[in-house]
C-alpha cells in the first residue's frame, strides 16, 4: 500500500513538472505574450501538456502563417471561391449566418457578443444536414479534402473586433477564405503581432494556437470561408494521437445552426457549466478584487487537491 501511494505521489509531481515546462514553452512560444495571471488561468496552460508534442511533431514550420503552397488541395477552395461566396451570400441574405443565443456553442460563445456570426458547414468529419441543404456546392468541395476537419462562414459585421485570445488545440492550423469583404488594411486580423487584411477570393493560413485578435473597422461586413485543417504530424503516435483527440474531444463540440443539426455532448453540458460563469460575472461587477480574489483561491485550491493532498 504505501508503495502504491508513493507511486501515486510521484506520479502527481511528474505530471505538475510536466504541466510547468509545457506552459512556459506555451507562453514564450511567440513574441506576443499574456501577462502572468492571465496565461495562468487560460485555456492554453491546461492544454499545454497536449499541445507541446503537436508543435514538437509537426510536420509544417512552427510559425504563425503558413505557406498555403504546402497544402494545394486547398487550391480548390480558392478556385471555386465565387462559387462558396454566391452560397454565403444567399445565406446571408436569408440571417441564417447567426450567433447563438442558447449555450450551446462553447467554443466560440464569447464572440457571439461581439457580434461575430457563424454558419457551420462541418464539424469534426460530421456535415450539417443544414449545410446540405443550404450550401450543397460548397459542401461537395468540401468533401473532396478529407484534412479540413471544420468548415464554416463567419462574418465579422462592421466596426466589430475580436479580442487577443488562442484556440485551445494545436491538432489543426486555421485557413481563411475571403468571399465578401471591406478589401482594406482595415479589416484585418493579427497573429502573433503581425496582421493579414483580408481579400475577396485571397487565402492564408496560420496557427492560431498564437495570441491574436481580428478587426473590422469598415463601414462593410467581412464575410469569409473559416476551416480548420488537420495539422501534418511525423510519426505514427502523433497521428494517431491526433485524430483520437479529434475524434474523442472536438467532435463533442458540435453545434448547430438549426434544430435537424447535432449538438455535442459537450455543448449540452455547457449551459450548465456556463451558470458558474455567471455568478462570476456578478461577482465581477460587485467586486473586482473579491472577483480575482476568489479566482486564483479556487486556482491554488484545485492545484494542491491535485498534486499535495
Amino acid at each position: 500500500m504505501h508503495q502504491i501511494t508513493t507511486e501515486l505521489v510521484s506520479g502527481k509531481f511528474i505530471f505538475f513538472y510536466v504541466l510547468i515546462i509545457s506552459t512556459i514553452i506555451i507562453h514564450y512560444r511567440g513574441k506576443v505574450r499574456y501577462k502572468f495571471f492571465r496565461q495562468l488561468t487560460d485555456h492554453s496552460t491546461f492544454m499545454a501538456p497536449i499541445n507541446v508534442p503537436m508543435y514538437a511533431l509537426s510536420g509544417v514550420e512552427n510559425k504563425p502563417y503558413i505557406k498555403t503552397e504546402s497544402f494545394p488541395q486547398l487550391n480548390l477552395l480558392k478556385n471555386k471561391w465565387e462559387t462558396i461566396r454566391d452560397e454565403a451570400l444567399l445565406l446571408e441574405q436569408e440571417e441564417l449566418i447567426k450567433g447563438s443565443d442558447k449555450l450551446n456553442d462553447v467554443g466560440f460563445n464569447s464572440f457571439f457578443r461581439r457580434g461575430w456570426k457563424r454558419f457551420y458547414l462541418k464539424w469534426y468529419d460530421d456535415f450539417h444536414p443544414s449545410a446540405t441543404k443550404y450550401c450543397p456546392q460548397t459542401v461537395e468541395l468540401l468533401k473532396q479534402i478529407p484534412s479540413v476537419k471544420a468548415a464554416m462562414f463567419a462574418v465579422l459585421p462592421a466596426g466589430s473586433e475580436l479580442l487577443k485570445h488562442r484556440d485551445p488545440y494545436a491538432g489543426s492550423l486555421r485557413y481563411h477564405l475571403g468571399l465578401i469583404t471591406p478589401n482594406s488594411d482595415a479589416c484585418n486580423i493579427v497573429v502573433d503581432g503581425q496582421p493579414y487584411a483580408w481579400r475577396d477570393g485571397e487565402d492564408v493560413l496560420f496557427d492560431e494556437t498564437y495570441i491574436h485578435y481580428a478587426q473590422n473597422k469598415t463601414d462593410v461586413d467581412r464575410i469569409i470561408l473559416f476551416c480548420d485543417v488537420e495539422r501534418p504530424v511525423k510519426t505514427m503516435f502523433g497521428r494517431g494521437w491526433n485524430k483520437f483527440f479529434g475524434w474523442f474531444i472536438m467532435a463533442a463540440a458540435a453545434s448547430p445552426n438549426m434544430g435537424e443539426d447535432k449538438t455535442g455532448n459537450i455543448n449540452k453540458v455547457f449551459r450548465y457549466i456556463y451558470s458558474i460563469r455567471i455568478v462570476g460575472k456578478r461577482l465581477k461587477a460587485y467586486n473586482y478584487n473579491l472577483y480575482y480574489g476568489v479566482k486564483y483561491a479556487l486556482l491554488v485550491l484545485i492545484l494542491w487537491l491535485i498534486f499535495i493532498r
